[in-house]
């Protein structure tokens, strides 16, 4: 045996090249092999360091995707010197009311002007398409028709079925908005449609209302046709518990109520925000996980003030870098 490698490496010599070479690269090809392996193992483990929870440690990929508005679409809009931010939402935006809120952190940290049109318990998508339910006035499909249509009065009407003065006071906001102001608008719900059994989408016709994937995308392409110059960024929401069918506490990452895990209604937004050319940003990988959970979440949905501010800072850093 040992002959036999002499001979080949003496071989490799009268070729012109030195058989320490060939070692060298077999050494590589080992390293590569095993780092590769390795880094695997880690993303399948799902493992994070938390100190500190601050998200930033996380052995994930945030997949955050960003596209700039173009030139031809931003000269259409006049400059008013003021950054003006509308977020369309649901209790992601109005669960507090005061300076722990998502919006109102954005607008310290930013300096923006913001408008919240946040209503509390809406989905993005319809329950019934026949409009039986009153929730579904403030859905997102629904909203964003509204504002296209020029129509927010009904938002206002709709808003007296409700003992929830957020509803009247959101409402009255957008109904007395001139979107010609907005610079930006910012879709932001958690994780509602997939807790509510929301469909995720109907492969038969991709802008469905009664559907996630289908009321997102026509949503965004209504606004997008009656105000080209307004720039639309999807927000995802982060990682959230909910009720089994035997009532056990059970994980969004894992469990299918029939219409997918809440990582396919993730790869949803992803999908949509990618197909319409609007900025994505990711709160589902990089902040809250099962790990952090208690630390963040204040109870099986609602996010804590200290999510709320790292939220804002992830929103601030990739949409407005300068």
């Amino acid at each position: 045996m040992g002959k036999d490698r002499d001979e080949r490496d003496e071989l490799n010599e009268q070729n012109g090249v030195p058989s320490w070479v060939f070692k060298v690269l077999l050494g590589v090809i080992i390293a590569v092999v095993l780092f590769s392996a390795y880094k695997l193992i880690r993303w399948n483990m799902g493992t994070a360091k938390t100190e500190g929870v601050t998200g930033e440690s996380f052995e994930v990929e945030v997949l955050d995707q960003i596209f700039l508005m173009p030139e031809d679409k931003k000269a259409l809009h006049e400059d008013d010197g003021k950054e003006t931010i509308l977020f369309l939402g649901n209790d992601i935006l109005t669960y507090y009311n005061d300076e722990n809120g998502f919006v109102q952190q954005v607008e310290k940290k930013l300096g923006a002007n913001v408008i919240n049109a946040g209503f509390p318990a809406s989905t993005v998508a319809l329950k019934d398409a026949n409009g039986s339910e009153p929730i579904d006035a403030f859905s997102f499909f629904n909203v964003a028709k509204s504002i296209v249509n020029g129509s927010c009065g009904e938002l206002v009407e709709a808003s007296t079925q409700f003992e929830d003065s957020t509803y009247d006071r959101h409402a009255e906001e957008l109904a007395a908005l001139d979107m010609n102001t907005v610079d930006t608008l910012v879709i932001f719900y958690d994780a509602q449609d997939y807790i509510s059994l929301r469909i995720g989408m109907n492969p038969d016709n991709d802008s469905d209302p009664v559907t996630y994937s289908g009321a997102l995308n026509s949503g965004i392409k209504m606004i997008q046709e009656k105000y080209p110059f307004i720039r639309i960024v999807c927000m995802s929401f982060p990682m959230c518990y909910a009720y089994g069918s035997d009532g056990s506490l059970v994980s969004g990452d894992r469990y299918d109520f029939g219409n997918g895990k809440l990582t396919t209604y993730l790869q949803f937004m992803i999908d949509v925000s990618g197909s319409t050319g609007v900025s994505f940003v990711d709160n589902y990988y990089g902040t809250i996980h099962e790990d952090n959970s208690s630390s963040w979440l204040l109870d099986n949905i609602h996010v804590n003030a200290d999510c709320n501010a790292f939220m804002a800072d992830h929103f601030i850093r990739v949409i407005y870098p300068e």
